[in-house]
């Protein structure tokens, strides 16, 4: 099978949805414990409450995913995966506090844990060795303590950590896909051209959203000061992804990278003016922004087109409304002082991966890839 039909198979639906769902799990992680820093430790505060509670609804979404292929497994899964973030959430207080003890112990209990959802996920698809999947989380534990203890530190890499232990995710969600895909005798295949790059962008522009949340989260924390080093930071990390993205489509399209790469940094920078306008009060500001944000999606349509005639420019800046529309009411939530962001900005995200299918699926018709 090749070309748009092979990024629409099962075993390609079933990669992308897990490289979407364990994407957002260490994004929504880092954002909840860093929220948690931010407010003290104190986990009843409503914005903590809030970004865990989003968080919590990913994993429940990771478990409905897997109880949609092995419907006994789905509770034991869920709860496996809230207890691994409760360690998590333990390290980064016995961080904060200083009690090595409690650190240290959260750090054994993520060891254990990686045996246990080992034989958790073995005993429901052998084709997936325990020990495998075991050994398979040591990045994803390892990664996601070495942001934890940046965030404690203040160190202003905890955004480029953070981003390297997402970096890691479409990896386990390919293997997971591969056994999974295997047991059921799944359509198509999960480790094809074609499924590949449906994850490939599924998990860049998912962390696109993400990083550009966290970017602008820590612009208004710090008065709209865009040479603040955590700013800084944080739109380091926003860039990189922007760089990949176009690495992405100039591994196909080589004339197209530089292009790209242009419009879609073009795109941010209308974001983050809406933010100031709207953090300052300046409505002629954030008005302008919306204007250019819409301007912004004929021409990206128009760019599109030209490297992939299979998809129409008028069809690809509709595909972006939802895109703006989301990132500006989580912006709006976010200079609010609403703690509704975590979830605005989870739904932004939620429309990712169906921009993904859709450019993937041009792009294998226009390769015919397979």
């Amino acid at each position: 099978m090749t070309g748009a039909a092979a990024t629409t198979t099962a075993a390609a639906g079933l990669r992308a949805t897990l490289t979407d769902l364990l994407t957002q799990h260490v994004y929504l992680a880092g954002i909840a414990l860093k929220t948690a820093l931010d407010k003290g430790g104190n986990l009843k505060d409503p914005a903590v409450v809030a970004a865990v509670t989003t968080l919590d609804g990913n994993s429940v979404a990771l478990s409905k995913a897997i109880g949609s292929v092995y419907p006994a497994a789905e509770k034991p899964f869920l709860q496996s995966w809230r207890q691994h973030i409760g360690f998590f959430v333990d390290y980064t207080l016995g961080k904060a506090t200083k009690n090595t003890a409690m650190a240290e112990n959260a750090k054994s209990d993520l060891n254990s844990y990686r045996t246990s959802f080992g034989q958790l996920i073995n005993s429901v698809v052998p084709e997936l060795p325990a020990d495998a999947v075991a050994q398979e989380l040591i990045p994803h534990v390892q990664t996601l303590l070495d942001t934890i203890d940046a965030l404690v530190s203040g160190k202003g890499d905890a955004f480029a950590l953070l981003s390297k232990a997402a970096d890691h995710m479409p990896m386990t969600a390919s293997i997971l896909a591969t056994g999974i895909a295997q047991d059921k005798h799944l359509a198509g295949d999960p480790n094809d051209a074609a499924s590949g790059l449906r994850s490939g962008l599924t998990y860049l522009l998912d962390a696109h959203v993400d990083l550009a949340g966290i970017a602008l989260t820590q612009a208004v924390s710090k008065g709209g000061n865009l040479k603040d080093p955590t700013v800084v930071a944080a739109v380091n990390a926003l860039d990189a992804n922007s760089v990949a993205l176009s690495k992405a489509v100039g591994s196909v399209y080589p004339a197209a990278e530089t292009p790209f790469l242009q419009s879609w940094r073009q795109h941010i920078g209308f974001f983050v003016n809406y933010t100031l306008g709207k953090a300052t009060k300046n409505t002629a500001m954030a008005d302008k922004a919306k204007s250019d944000l819409n301007g912004y999606r004929t021409s990206f349509g128009q760019l599109i087109n030209s490297v992939v005639p299979q998809l129409p420019a008028d069809a690809v800046a509709q595909e972006l409304v939802p895109h703006v529309q989301t990132l500006l009411d989580t912006i709006d939530a976010l200079v609010a002082g609403n703690p509704q962001v975590f979830a605005d900005l989870d739904m932004a995200a939620m429309h990712m991966p169906g921009t993904a299918k859709i450019l993937a699926g041009g792009i294998a018709a226009n390769k015919n890839l397979g």
